[in-house]
């Protein structure tokens, strides 16, 4: 009796599991989703080539964003320098990119922007995913990073634009549906390994 019991029961475990197996099979909602933090904002920058980059570029796009600047001495090229061993990894991946930002538009012009791109991948990067090194109206730059990315610190000063200052170590990752899934600590090496980590689970979300 014992031993039909058990085997009974083994039935019945095999027959949840299998049922389970049927229920998820062919998506992935058994997977552990990363929360929706925010959503992004429209936009609407130009880029280290002298073009427009808009929120609609960006569609169908896992992207890193960040804040930084050409002549910062502290935290931005250590910033940078790990943002490029993420580049290095899926550079070949044409659904990812990262955005660099600018703090200091009235100093960072499309010139220097393009000369920091050479310094970080080459003049002429012939890779699918995209650097973009942009710049454009203050305001609208500190915007997104407050009401899209969540990087500015919410203590900056918000009524005079002229007295706020972006700088940040942390790094935001945005799905391909514009959406904010995660905020990171680009000079922490767990971070770095975690956003890694998270860009393969987004380049394999369905948008």
């Amino acid at each position: 009796m014992k031993k039909k019991l058990v085997l009974l029961g083994l039935f019945f475990l095999l027959l949840l599991t299998a049922f389970y197996f049927m229920l998820f099979q062919g998506n992935d909602n058994y997977k552990v989703k990363l929360p929706v933090l925010s959503h992004v904002q429209d936009f609407r920058f130009i880029s280290q080539n002298g073009k427009a980059v808009s929120r609609n570029d960006m569609i169908g796009k896992v992207y890193v964003t960040e804040y930084f600047f050409t002549t910062c001495k502290g935290i931005c090229p250590k910033m940078n320098e790990n943002l490029k061993q993420v580049f290095e990894k899926f550079k070949e991946h044409g659904d990812f990119a990262i955005i660099s930002h600018t703090s200091m538009p009235e100093t960072d012009s499309v010139p220097l922007m393009k000369k920091y791109e050479a310094k970080m991948i080459g003049s002429k990067p012939a890779y699918p995913a995209k650097w973009y090194f942009l710049t454009g109206q203050k305001d609208s730059l500190y915007r997104m990073a407050r009401e899209s990315y969540l990087l500015d610190n919410e203590k900056n000063p918000t009524a005079n634009i002229a007295d706020r200052f972006i700088h940040t170590q942390f790094f935001a990752l945005v799905d391909k549906d514009q959406q904010v899934r995660g905020i990171y600590d680009g000079l922490k090496a767990e971070d770095l390994q975690k956003l890694e980590d998270d860009i393969e689970k987004l380049l394999e979300e369905t948008s």
